[in-house]
């Protein structure tokens, strides 16, 4: 599987024309009017990797999609409590798409796996996807129970093509997947 790394993602999103520029979608993304979307992706991810969020962001918004990212959220608290969870099991539900920024850092945060374990029982298996995202020259840990998913990856023969591959093997176009109801 073409895993997609951190510097892949950066160079998608620079290579972005200036008016499609990653600073320009991510600050789009803060007004996050889903009127103009097709479809709207819960992303969940750990903090520790907002750095690359802003990326991942701008790759969604160029797919067409409206992203949700908590922190970019003003309603949430200033500190987690339940209320926040009842936030985030609300915009999980209001999404269409659920995605989880599968890094090391997520995949060891509470929050994250709260937020999959919802997403399964909300999403299903059509509107979850794993987006693995590793570092230029670690390896990308993942966990057992992260197999049952489907996993957006990057074609090893064509960079900057986007699949979705299910469990049972069968692979979709990332816009295909981002369309199926």
């Amino acid at each position: 599987m073409g895993i997609i790394t951190k510097s892949s993602i950066r160079n998608y999103s620079n290579s972005l024309p200036s008016y499609r520029s990653a600073t320009m979608l991510f600050s789009e993304a803060h007004k996050n009017d889903r009127s103009t979307y097709t479809t709207s992706v819960f992303l969940s991810h750990s903090h520790l990797d907002a750095d690359y969020v802003k990326d991942i962001v701008a790759f969604l918004r160029n797919q067409g999609v409206s992203c949700y990212v908590d922190w970019m959220d003003d309603t949430m608290p200033e500190k987690t409590s339940g209320v926040t969870a009842i936030k985030i099991k609300e915009k999980i539900t209001d999404n269409d798409k659920f995605i989880f920024l599968a890094t090391n850092n997520s995949l060891v945060s509470k929050w994250c796996n709260w937020e999959v374990g919802y997403g399964d029982a909300r999403k299903y298996l059509n509107k979850i996807a794993l987006l693995p995202l590793k570092d230029d020259y670690g390896e990308w840990k993942g966990n057992e129970y992260l197999q049952i998913y489907p996993y957006i990856y990057e074609s090893d023969s064509s960079r900057g093509t986007y699949w979705v591959k299910y469990p049972n093997g069968t692979v979709l176009s990332f816009s295909e997947w981002l369309k199926r109801k």
